[in-house]
């Protein structure tokens, strides 16, 4: 019988010459026994392999196996014992099954019923786990209908939030573009801190573009976001992100660390979409992280690509969390402080890019970020085949390389 496969069965019996025979011929039915003289020998098993059906006799020396079946089922809930009694003991078997045993047999045991009943034992736990396996799926796709029906409402909401801040942003870039007109007029030559005004410009120019950037990454939950593959500067794009969020970083007392001398740092990518990716996790890193602790920004070369990594020494973040991180709307943080939309942005926008991201934490000891992005993407859903560029940017590489 296949079901009899890959189960473990614990043999539990103070006789060796009536324990033998039964595990040769178990064995032989597929199963894996392991035997045990006592009460304390099979909780010292026990303890160290799991067991799928223990057959359990009541009487032996030390424990009996009634404080033997206690002790299992508070300890291992999904074992199942078969209590084996003599024939005067009987209400031992009744007992047995009041306390959570799955049946009992009277001795002298005949295999085929011995063999029957352990199948019986094993179908009840097929169907505990397959059940058990059911409630979760339904609980997952229940989830995902809420998720979905909220993405749907954001969806809508995200289109009127784009309309309406793309107007103000339209607005202020034309104002931008008239003061710097104004500054390169010849009677504003001589304009006294001329160059702080055209920086200041400068930098107002570069948010409204961020900004409309991330108006456009909020209706990617309802729609297919474009990629624009260009050749892309990842050391620079570092350098412009931490300069971008260095005031907040400082007024917490947290360094940041860019370690990329080692690498190039050229791929062929969506510089736009790394941009968001690099902001949301230094971003996170800074809201994890005290004063004192570093945050380091580190890029390696890789054979087929780059590695990206953002680590922090910070708050790091419990297990049971890991595997819930780029859900839509998940956050551990206070209300009103986060959405839980960041890191849900962050994976969609590495997947789209043909990349890989994984996370490392330990609470109380930081976390890292890793994303390993290939060095040119040649074909993809979203984009075109283009061999060409990417032999020109391993070239390019190769070539500043010799240098």
């Amino acid at each position: 019988m296949s079901i009899m496969k890959n189960i473990h069965l614990l043999l539990v019996d103070d006789e060796p010459d009536f324990r033998a025979p039964l595990k040769k011929r178990l064995g032989k039915r597929g199963f894996n026994v392991l035997e045990a003289g006592d009460g304390e020998e099979c909780q010292a098993v026990l303890e160290n392999t799991p067991v799928d059906v223990v057959v359990l006799d009541v009487k032996m020396p030390g424990m009996s196996g009634l404080e033997v079946l206690g002790w299992i089922k508070k300890n291992y809930h999904k074992t199942e014992v078969i209590m084996l009694t003599g024939h005067a003991s009987t209400a031992d078997g009744v007992e047995g099954i009041k306390k959570g045993a799955f049946d009992y047999l009277t001795k002298p045991v005949e295999f085929p019923h011995l063999f029957q009943k352990i199948g019986q034992a094993v179908e009840k736990i097929r169907r505990k786990e397959e059940k058990k396996k059911e409630t979760e799926f339904k609980a997952k796709m229940e989830q995902q209908m809420v998720t979905t029906e909220r993405l749907v409402s954001l969806g809508t909401l995200s289109t009127g939030i784009a309309h309406e801040i793309d107007n103000p942003l339209a607005i202020i870039k034309e104002s931008a573009s008239y003061m710097r007109l104004l500054l390169n007029k010849d009677e504003q030559a001589k304009m006294p801190r001329k160059n702080d005004f055209e920086n200041a410009i400068g930098k107002i120019e570069t948010a409204i573009e961020r900004a409309k950037r991330i108006t456009h990454q909020l209706l990617g939950f309802v729609r297919k976001q474009e990629i624009s593959f260009s050749e892309t500067n990842l050391k620079l794009l570092v350098a412009e992100t931490v300069e971008f969020i260095a005031k907040e970083a400082q007024a917490k007392g947290i360094e940041i660390i860019e370690d990329l001398d080692s690498a190039e740092g050229i791929i062929w990518s969506d510089p736009y979409a790394i941009r968001q990716v690099l902001f949301n996790l230094i971003t996170n890193a800074i809201h994890a992280s005290g004063a004192g602790q570093p945050i380091t920004i580190s890029l390696k070369d890789m054979e087929a690509g780059v590695m990206l990594s953002i680590s922090d020494t910070g708050e790091g973040i419990p297990k049971e969390n890991l595997e819930k991180i780029f859900e839509p709307f998940f956050t551990t943080k206070a209300p009103g402080m986060g959405t839980g939309l960041g890191l849900h942005v962050t994976g969609g926008i590495i997947d789209r890019l043909g990349g890989k991201i994984n996370v490392e934490s330990r609470v109380g000891h930081g976390t890292c970020f890793n994303i390993s992005l290939p060095r040119c993407r040649e074909s993809g859903a979203e984009i075109d085949d283009n061999q060409n560029i990417c032999v020109d940017i391993l070239n390019k590489i190769k070539g500043d390389q010799i240098k």
